[in-house]
């Protein structure tokens, strides 16, 4: 998923055109090697078939996602989906936001693409998402996501999402970068986690759409097979928007050896890159759109 020192320096360039440092680049297929390193990832190391039937309530371990390289497959409107119809508010702040894919690095003001700052949830779990490693506790879950070393705490034990997330009172909370989240299990086979709370300078996509602090998020785990996980993400903003926003579906696929390499956003290279070739470039956004 991720090496150093393979690339020459026009690929390095390229990469951090996407936002992203050399230690993100993703491997290019290989053979797997007949004495493979148990450090090591290997996208042409893929389970065969679904594995079976899924454990019951059991999402551990860890998991490919897009872009892996182990022909995980393609999941449908997440990474720049068409956000439903917007308040007023909505459009005004959407319309402060200018993605890069239009922008180009050079006039994008997407927090992440400029500084490295992190995603924040939701477009932590659609952007980028290429591998977590997903653990629970009696009372936790924890997803533990690889791009940028980032760890979610969901709370399994039957609490209630906080009300007074953003307020003004002795008990408010302060929102945050993930946001506060519940778990249950629906079924044997389905893992719901709501969420609410988010920090409303991240945005939702990477396309610019906001959200505010109250939105309400829901995650829905299935385990299709021993081998399969399939991921679904809506948003409720009534501030914002006038319907369920559906974030798209995701599909990760069982990881043999449970090895995830590091991914990652480096700032110091990010800003050498803007400084010595996006910024001069200038922005068109007029032109063909761009993609990272």
């Amino acid at each position: 998923m991720a090496t150093t020192n393979q690339f020459t320096n026009v690929i390095v360039g390229l990469v951090l055109v996407f936002g992203l440092s050399s230690v993100a680049v993703a491997q290019m297929p290989q053979p797997k090697p007949t004495n493979p390193s148990p450090w090591k990832f290997y996208p042409t190391d893929r389970p065969v078939g679904d594995g079976g039937p899924a454990p019951m309530r059991d999402l551990s371990g860890s998991w490919a996602g897009p872009s892996s390289g182990m022909a995980v497959p393609k999941g449908t409107n997440t990474m720049e989906p068409m956000g439903p119809p917007m308040t007023a508010l909505g459009q005004q702040l959407f319309s402060m936001n200018k993605p890069m894919g239009k922008y180009s690095p050079g006039g994008t003001n997407d927090p992440h693409v400029r500084y490295c700052d992190p995603y924040g949830f939701p477009q932590n779990m659609t952007d980028e998402n290429r591998g977590m490693t997903i653990m629970s506790t009696p009372t936790r879950t924890f997803l533990l996501l690889q791009y940028m070393d980032v760890w979610r705490e969901i709370w399994t034990d039957g609490r209630a999402l906080p009300t007074t997330v953003g307020g003004t009172g002795k008990d408010a909370l302060d929102p945050k970068l993930n946001g506060y989240s519940v778990g249950h299990w629906e079924d044997d086979y389905t893992f719901v986690v709501d969420t609410t709370g988010l920090d409303d300078s991240t945005w939702t996509t990477k396309n610019g759409y906001p959200h505010s602090i109250n939105a309400h998020l829901q995650e829905r785990y299935h385990r299709d097979s021993k081998n399969d996980m399939t991921l679904t993400i809506t948003m409720d903003d009534p501030k914002l928007y006038t319907k369920q926003f559906y974030l798209g579906e995701q599909h990760f696929r069982w990881i043999p050896n449970q090895q995830l390499d590091e991914y990652s956003c480096i700032p110091s290279q990010v800003q050498e890159y803007l400084k010595e070739m996006g910024d001069p470039a200038g922005s068109d956004p007029n032109a063909a759109p761009q993609r990272r």
